[in-house]
């Protein structure tokens, strides 16, 4: 690899780590064609545009840099650069062997690997291997001590955390990761994403003033910007009304964010954002069925063409809910049983909500004593797990389950 090609690579793999476009980078200093040229190694970079991209991705001009070894690089460098520039699985599966046959790597460079890795993880909803990048990836960060790394391993590593249920920690993680980005004055993207993470970490904790709080910061800070940010910072404001029960004021929110983002734009949050609304329209009370029937069926166009194991299984868990609250109560245990409950990848939340189903449906097929029970035990998971939110969703359904079975 050329000195050229691997400025490139280098550059094209840090501006696809922060999901920036490429004319969000330039921001009309200089012509995306020429940034283009850069990163596929058919133009040398000028001091001026090292220094100008440098402060654009928050990083030392030594990013850019490869580390000195001979025949053109490492493998896990060789690797990086494939699967930052071509992408695919095949590509980060070859890049998971490089960085696993070990050598002595620049810890940038391993940094980078783990980053790739760990999306790929994510995706696949293998959150223990997640877990395990994402804590390297903190480690690597505060051996660096570069505030933006530090700030998006966190931020991520507290994500991951909340899906596997904990709370606990994953709130340090985030309340840390925003410190950080507020003290290093880091981006508006890295502000906004750990105020994300911190805004549903602390719905899931139960924390729901300091919640809202944080989400109206997050969508002024987002203002009227174009990306995806302001699309998930939507959602997260529509994720914490529904919790305050405010209803109207989720539907406005869902509508401003499915409104604001194009599926050409980015298919999979197009897909994603759907699901999550078709959950939150579910948890309104009444259930708004109407809503949530188109949007999964929205959903579901999309993840015939981009679905993930992740997205897959939740369209599903989703359409066993639907019927529920159609009073479906036959299609929603058959939908139930269709679960690959050996391959289950959902997040801890849905886990758990998947099983408080199962105990509705239970009630309501006759077998009262066993689904209160049930209630009764996954209440008591979630408080013990921190996660007060959901222990109060669980309480609730107990509570209207057992009323609508006393009137029928």
């Amino acid at each position: 690899m050329t000195a050229e090609t691997s400025f490139g690579a280098r550059l094209k793999a840090l501006r696809l780590q922060r999901g920036l476009s490429q004319a969000a980078l330039v921001d009309g200093e200089i012509s995306t064609g020429y940034l283009s040229r850069l990163e596929s190694g058919a133009r040398q970079p000028t001091e001026r545009v090292i220094t100008y991209l440098a402060k654009r991705l928050d990083v030392d001009r030594s990013a850019f840099s490869a580390p000195s070894a001979g025949g053109g690089g490492s493998a896990l460098t060789r690797h990086l650069s494939i699967a930052a520039s071509a992408g695919g699985d095949e590509a980060v599966e070859d890049l998971i062997g490089a960085l696993a046959a070990g050598g002595d790597e620049e810890p940038l460079v391993r940094w980078q690997a783990l980053w790739l890795i760990a999306g790929y993880r994510r995706r696949r909803g293998e959150r223990a291997e997640e877990q395990e990048c994402l804590e390297e990836l903190a480690r690597i960060a505060d051996e660096l001590e570069l505030p933006a790394l530090q700030c998006r391993s966190r931020t991520q590593l507290a994500r991951c955390l909340r899906a596997r249920g904990d709370v606990t920690r994953a709130l340090g993680l985030a309340v840390s990761a925003y410190g950080e980005a507020r003290e290093a004055g880091l981006s508006a993207s890295d502000t906004g994403t750990a105020l994300l993470a911190l805004v549903s970490v602390e719905v899931e904790s139960g924390r729901l003033p300091d919640a809202w709080e944080h989400a109206r910061e997050l969508v002024e800070l987002v203002g009227d910007r174009g990306d995806t940010l302001r699309v998930e910072a939507l959602w997260s404001a529509a994720t914490v009304c529904s919790r305050r029960g405010d209803d109207e004021a989720v539907h406005a929110y869902l509508t401003q964010a499915m409104q604001a983002l194009d599926s050409r734009d980015d298919p999979v949050l197009w897909a994603r954002l759907r699901l999550a609304a078709a959950s939150l329209y579910l948890q309104s009370r009444p259930a708004r069925t109407k809503q949530a029937r188109a949007c999964l069926a929205q959903a579901e166009k999309a993840l015939a063409i981009v679905g993930t194991p992740v997205q897959e299984q939740e369209l599903l868990v989703l359409r066993a809910h639907l019927a529920f609250e159609d009073g479906r109560y036959e299609d929603a245990r058959a939908a139930y049983g269709a679960v690959d409950f050996d391959q289950l990848v959902l997040a801890y939340r849905d886990r758990i909500r998947l099983q408080t189903l199962d105990a509705q449906l239970l009630i309501v097929e006759g077998k009262q004593k066993q689904g209160r029970a049930r209630l009764k035990e996954l209440g008591d998971e979630a408080r013990r797990a921190s996660n007060l939110d959901l222990a109060a969703e669980i309480w609730r359904v107990l509570a209207e389950t057992l009323e609508a079975a006393g009137t029928r």
